[in-house]
């Protein structure tokens, strides 16, 4: 592609309302989809065909879909590449194995790139641990990401907070061990991650506040990928960061004390 492509948003909350006016505010064009919710008296047919019908006459060439995990995100998604649109997805991702498979399948055969949008990656501390620290097997990681206020999605916080955390190791020291994580609502703010070699640390990044275009830098990668450039956070990527937290929460995880910020 030369020039910027066109998105259609699927939903019209806070965060799709975010990403409408950045797109907007960078110089591509983005507008919202209409009428997206499955209707009381639609089968799921009906309601497939029409969802595809709104894609294919959006003249968008993204589809970002800006809404809560449910069933409805794996009909979005095949909706969207069967009307021949790339397509991002808010994480967490939590549609099954194979739902996923298919997706693929329909991605792959039309030659679309399927994303999940953990923005966190892109931070710029983030590249500099994918740099120095990627081959770092004997270290261990370990991360903290709580909020002030309470759940707004439904979500338990390891999907909706942990995520993040688990993509950035999955990113940037996939051979790393993991330590601990913790995730809460309604406790003080914090989101810390820091790395462990044996009797030091490594490094720490507090990326509270910041104030990095990590949106932006995700958008340029997703986009420079229609061009043939790589792209590591589609599909495979987002379910192995699920099945990552699916490994968690079936363990017995402990708390590390978020750093200081003079321990490295």
């Amino acid at each position: 592609m030369t020039k910027s492509p066109s998105y259609i948003i699927v939903g019209k909350g806070r965060w799709g309302t975010r990403i409408h006016a950045m797109l907007n505010a960078e110089g591509r064009r983005a507008n919202f989809a209409e009428r997206v919710r499955r209707q009381l008296e639609e089968s799921s047919s009906d309601y497939k065909s029409r969802l595809m019908e709104l894609f294919t006459s959006s003249s968008a060439q993204i589809a970002w879909l800006c809404v809560p995990p449910g069933s409805h995100v794996a009909s979005l998604c095949a909706a969207a590449l069967a009307a021949g649109l790339h397509v991002i997805v808010e994480k967490p991702w939590l549609c099954s194995p194979e739902e996923t498979k298919e997706l693929q399948v329909i991605a792959q055969a039309k030659d679309l790139t399927t994303g999940v949008h953990f923005e966190y990656c892109l931070l710029s501390e983030v590249e500099r641990w994918r740099r120095d620290y990627q081959q770092g097997a004997a270290m261990e990681f370990s991360g903290i990401f709580t909020l002030n206020r309470g759940d707004r999605l439904g979500l338990p916080p390891i999907h909706n907070l942990g995520s993040h955390l688990l993509a950035i190791r999955q990113y940037s020291v996939y051979n790393s061990k993991i330590a601990a994580i913790q995730c809460d609502y309604e406790s003080a703010d914090a989101r810390a991650i820091w790395l462990d070699a044996p009797k030091r640390r490594v490094a720490t990044i507090d990326f509270l506040g910041s104030k990095e275009p990590i949106v932006q830098r995700y958008v340029d990668r997703f986009e420079a990928s229609l061009n043939g450039l790589p792209f590591p956070f589609d599909l495979k990527f987002a379910m192995s960061v699920t099945e990552e937290i699916t490994v968690l929460n079936n363990s017995a995880g402990q708390f590390v004390p978020a750093p200081s910020k003079n321990s490295v």
